[in-house]
């Protein structure tokens, strides 16, 4: 009979460096007991040990790290999570534009009687005008301001000291601002790769504007690379041009990218076609098959079917062995709201008069020098980045919706996953209308303001919010977006101390825990739990009991003047301040509305 060989039983279970070196202990007790004897701690079999036992700790903790990171349930890596999102249909929108109003001024010389401005004068402001604010950071013009428009403010500002007769009008006129100034990369790229992905230089990019290749090939951005027809404005020249100056026209774009976005940087993804794919067309025209059709109601010619579409382009033309002009917005600061008053210096005005030849140089000299701007309004959009547990809520819901708004949570992805050159908002609840007999929403919203705190938003966000929600929201539902009630609230507390701790250290461990918690914003009608204070600084060292928490609303200058009645919105049990569905509570300022004491 064949001798057995014999197999150790080995635990496989041990996994940290104490159950492992005992393990191994046990093995070579067991096994070895002629052959290693020394077991000193300070012995070099002992050192071994030791050695093993580290490896294997490590190699278990990069083991369950993997596993770990590879699930959208238990991963804790942005990055990662950024990941499995995407596999999920979630798109990351990284850094958010600011948008708003500004108010822009011209001096344009009066007419030689002196009764009202010379209209030949009054130029136009293009679009990528460039402005800064007082703290630093660039913003666009994007749209074209007509200062010779009829709905403009103009007033005398200066006149003839002789005479008293206007020699020149200031004139007030309104456009929109988006935040970020406009950056060129160059990138050169070599032979033909399939599915090509270009990682991006530039940080904090919020739009890309346009991608061009040496040949003068433009690429266009869609969502995905299936996508082949997009929709540009062109302009429209017939009889109803004042009311409607575009008119929305189709495109086939062969040439086209997709944008992928991690916490720091910007890819570009392309697709396997090459310029050779659209030398032919694999389709025939309509009207030669319908004519051989005599009769028939089908037709049988292959070189119609139109599972040819699919081989056209292979998901858009790579760019290969050619120079890519890739142009950019940036964003100059981590924080790029801009308070009312603070966009006042221009940087670089684009200004077109109808007939320049005809005009005076030196005057049209003085209107380019005159250009004046300033916001009346704060320009906001910008939020700050969603945590990892906000992220991972947010790709559930974009899952479910699947591109449709439907439910609430569907309307509420949907505005979160708004792209990032119209802005974002902080903060989103949908509330049916009780008074409607239809199907009419409210859209509660609520922005970011500068400093990291709750603000209502400005008109341009809420613009470009309703005309991203028309593109998905079912036929029958009306959306209104109003603004959420801001409730500012102050939390005093005392609590008794452990006699052997410092009461002023232990004051200072409950603040900065307080702190901590309510850093993250709270959600639109989400409900405020005093237990949860209880607990928080119960669970503080140096605490013994919390004595007593007190809820109290913060009104000045500095806080929201919305009026709230805490005592009837708190349950008789004190656990609870019941929240209405339009309203969110804020602890605005954590240092100075967070106070207690200790006994």
């Amino acid at each position: 009979m064949a001798n057995k060989k014999f197999f150790p039983n080995i635990d496989y279970t041990s996994r940290d460096f104490a159950s492992i070196k005992k393990e191994l202990v046990d093995y070579a007790k067991r096994y070895y007991p002629t052959t290693f004897k020394d077991f000193n701690e300070a012995g070099f079999g002992a050192m071994t040990l030791d050695t093993v036992s580290y490896i294997g700790d490590i190699l278990s903790f990069y083991l369950d790290y993997s596993v770990n990171e590879s699930f959208l349930n238990t991963a804790v890596e942005y990055n990662n999570v950024l990941k499995l999102g995407r596999q999920m249909g979630y798109r990351f929108q990284g850094s958010h534009s600011s948008y708003g109003i500004a108010a822009f001024y011209v001096v344009v010389p009066a007419l030689a009687s002196g009764l009202g401005p010379d209209t030949r004068y009054m130029p136009i402001l293009k679009r990528n005008s460039e402005f800064t604010s007082l703290a630093g950071n660039g913003y666009v013009l994007n749209e074209d301001i007509n200062f010779a428009d009829a709905d403009n403010e103009v007033v005398v500002a200066r006149v003839n000291e002789a005479n008293g007769n206007p020699t020149h009008y200031a004139v007030k006129a309104y456009g929109q601002v988006i935040s970020g100034k406009l950056v060129e990369e160059i990138i050169d790229i070599g032979i033909l790769k399939k599915f090509l992905r270009l990682p991006l230089q530039t940080e904090n990019i919020t739009e890309i504007v346009s991608v061009e290749d040496r040949e003068g090939h433009e690429y266009f951005k869609v969502d995905y690379l299936t996508q082949d027809v997009i929709y540009k404005a062109a302009t429209n020249r017939g009889a109803n041009a004042t009311t409607t100056p575009s008119l929305l026209k189709p495109f086939i774009v062969p040439r086209r990218f997709t944008v992928e976005r991690e916490t720091e940087k910007t890819y570009l993804q392309f697709g396997f076609g090459s310029d050779r794919d659209t030398t032919s067309d694999p389709l025939i025209d309509p009207s030669t098959v319908i004519l051989n059709v005599h009769g028939r109601d089908y037709v049988v010619d292959p070189s119609f079917d139109p599972a040819n579409m699919l081989g056209t382009d292979k998901l858009g033309i790579v760019p290969s062995n050619t120079r890519l002009s890739v142009v950019a917005r940036v964003n100059e600061l981590d924080d790029v709201n801009a308070a009312s008053d603070t966009i006042t210096q221009v940087n670089r005005a684009i200004l077109i008069f109808d007939d320049v030849t005809s005009l005076d140089t030196a005057s049209v000299r003085d209107v380019k020098s005159s250009v004046e701007v300033n916001n009346e309004e704060a320009i906001l959009g910008d939020v700050t980045l969603p945590t990892v547990e906000e992220l991972k809520l947010r790709m559930y819901d974009v899952f479910a919706s699947q591109a449709r708004a439907v439910t609430a949570q569907d309307y509420k992805s949907l505005c979160y996953s708004m792209p990032p050159e119209f802005g974002a908002v902080k903060r989103i609840n949908i509330v049916q209308d009780p008074d409607s007999f239809k199907r009419n929403l409210n859209l509660y919203i609520v922005s970011e303001n500068t400093d990291g705190t709750l603000v209502a938003a400005n008109s341009s966000i809420k613009s470009n919010l309703k005309t991203w929600i028309n593109r998905n929201r079912m036929v029958n539902d009306t959306i209104d977006i109003l603004d959420a009630i801001i409730v500012n609230i102050g939390i005093n507390f005392v609590v008794f101390g452990d006699e052997q701790v410092n009461r002023y250290l232990v004051l200072e461990r409950c603040v900065n825990a307080l702190q901590l918690k309510f850093f993250q914003k709270f959600d639109i009608g989400e409900a405020f739990s005093i237990s949860e204070i209880y607990k928080t600084l119960n669970a503080v060292d140096g605490v013994v009991d919390t004595l007593s928490v007190e809820i109290e609303q913060r009104i000045g200058s500095n806080y929201s003047g919305a009026s709230f009645d805490l005592d009837s919105r708190t349950t008789p049990d004190g656990r609870w301040i019941d929240v209405p569905r339009n309203v969110i509570m804020e602890v605005k300022y954590t240092d100075n509305d967070i106070k207690g004491s200790v006994k």
